[in-house]
């Protein structure tokens, strides 16, 4: 066997929780513009590059490799039969050729799995669209990669001028498994490192490593499991200081009266948006300008996270109003949170969430936004002393527990029981900081970068935005069997910002003024 990485707990869980109503990948469709003198074969030149440029991101080489009868986590492994071809696909766009359509099938293709046999990533490049552009659909497992990590990855596929930079190669020299007297002598070290430090649990807990084999037979499975519970144990007690203070924070702002607003709050009303979901995927994309939607949030003395998610709670509105179904109580957004530090670039996640009431339930948009603000900042302060506790649980590991999971998010699939239970928030709205310059691949402008999220049952609409340049790109992902059409949604968009800036306009007469 070869050795790997094991995957942490929550990488892991992107994996058990994937269903074929419910894949777990991640994705964007970006869109180029040629050079008009360009006399090259485009999908070529894309495919070089990444060639040229995947050691230095190896995920995009790794496959999963399973732990024997699903009793551990998986792990990454070299795949030793890695072929670009089953990876970077030229794919056809019927007529008209344009946006639209590029759209309603990029929406087909995510809702299709990824294989598992294979590293866990596919682009598909569309050519001969309208204006000289060139669309590429990409889409990467969430077991592998978060916003941060994707950001990261866009770097390596991007540069800053039309010439491509020069990489390079990787060097050679591989890594060689450990022997087995190397880890009995490594795992004594540990040992005496760990008491010689009986009273520096802190310490001990950031630095102690113990030895791992690496390997996926049962034997060396159940020996990792075993340092990997001692390693536990020993976090455990070096963080148990910082545990009781933010479990002490957290009931402290749960039994202050002034929080139980806030928690009601955070309850969400069921809606149409709320059910189960099918295999198919309906998407869309819009952009408005950066610089205005900042100017906005500055204005209403708030964040561009706080326009954003106004943007969606007038879209949301108005679509629930036009059937009918909007409640009396205001509909929540689950808001995923990083954790990864500045210059952390690994391929894994690192993220919580939290949830934020979007205020549907006020008409007037500037009253809507300030509300906004307002239920963010109280959002933000319930969840703060969480985000210590989440590196503890996020990694929690049992034997077994794979098998587990994955029997139960079949069950819940299946039984449909997101279309009775309340659900824990309305819908998904997640805000990705992109590059302000401008990006090229193989020599082509990009344009846009639309992302394509994932829908889960009880959550049928994600609305997913990423900067570039000036400008925020929205992608609305849905589950088609909820949202047939997303793109009526997108369409309301650039009318909602209108409708926020004339809010925050100065009066006729002020400007009247002035121009005196």
């Amino acid at each position: 066997m070869a050795d790997g990485k094991k995957l942490s707990s929550l990488d892991a869980s992107f994996l058990y929780l994937e269903t074929p109503e419910m894949p777990m990948h991640v994705g964007s469709m970006a869109i180029f513009r040629l050079p008009d003198d360009y006399k090259g074969d485009f999908f070529e030149d894309f495919k070089a590059m990444i060639v040229s440029r995947l050691h230095i991101a190896p995920i995009l080489k790794a496959r999963l490799e399973k732990a024997p009868l699903d009793i551990d986590h998986p792990s990454w492994v070299e795949d030793d039969q890695f072929d670009i071809d089953r990876h970077i696909f030229r794919a056809s766009l019927p007529a008209p050729r344009d946006r639209a359509t590029l759209e309603r099938i990029v929406g087909w293709m995510h809702a299709k799995l990824l294989n598992r046999a294979r590293p866990l990533w596919e682009f598909y490049v569309f050519e001969g669209m309208k204006d000289n552009e060139v669309g590429l659909y990409s889409k990467m497992h969430h077991a592998a990669i978060d916003g941060g990590a994707g950001a990261a990855l866009t770097n390596m596929i991007y540069d800053i001028s039309p010439i491509p930079r020069k990489v390079d190669p990787p060097t050679s020299g591989a890594k060689s498994g450990q022997e087995p007297r190397d880890i009995a002598a490594n795992l004594l070290d540990s040992y005496q490192q760990l008491f010689s430090q009986p009273l520096d649990a802190s310490a001990a807990a950031k630095n102690l490593q113990l030895p791992r084999t690496g390997k996926s037979d049962i034997g060396s499975i159940l020996f990792d499991n075993a340092m990997y519970q001692i390693e536990s144990a020993v976090r455990f007690a070096g963080n148990i200081p910082t545990m009781v203070k933010s479990v002490s924070d957290v009931l402290g702002k749960i039994s202050d009266p002034r929080s139980r607003e806030s928690l009601a709050s955070m309850v969400s009303p069921p809606t149409m948006l709320n059910k189960s979901i099918s295999s198919e995927r309906s998407f869309a994309g819009v952009s408005i300008p950066l610089s205005r939607a900042k100017a906005l949030a500055k204005q209403a003395g708030g964040k561009l996270n706080d326009v954003v998610l106004a943007l969606a709670s007038g879209v949301v509105r108005r679509y629930l109003k036009e059937y009918s179904t909007l409640p009396a109580k205001s509909l929540t957004a689950a808001v995923p949170i990083s954790l990864r530090e500045e210059g952390n670039t690994e391929a894994n996640n690192q993220v919580f969430g939290m949830i934020c009431s979007i205020a549907t339930n006020i008409d007037d948009p500037k009253a809507r936004l300030e509300a906004i603000i307002a239920q963010s900042t109280k959002s933000k302060e319930m969840s703060h002393p969480l985000r210590a506790l989440m590196p503890q649980v996020s990694n929690i590991s049992m034997l077994g527990a794979p098998m587990m999971v994955q029997i139960l998010a079949l069950l819940y699939s299946r039984s449909n029981l997101s279309d009775v239970l309340p659900p824990a928030a309305n819908i998904t709205v997640s805000n990705v900081p992109g590059p302000r310059q401008t990006l090229y691949a193989a020599g082509a402008e990009l344009l846009h970068i639309f992302p394509v999220s994932i829908s889960t049952h009880g959550q049928a609409l994600n609305i997913t935005v990423q900067s570039y340049r000036d400008q925020l790109d929205f992608g609305f992902i849905a589950g088609a069997n909820i949202i047939p059409h997303v793109q009526v949604m997108c369409d309301m968009l650039p009318e909602e910002f209108a409708a926020l800036e004339a809010a925050y306009a100065p009066p006729a007469a002020d400007i009247k003024s002035a121009a005196e």
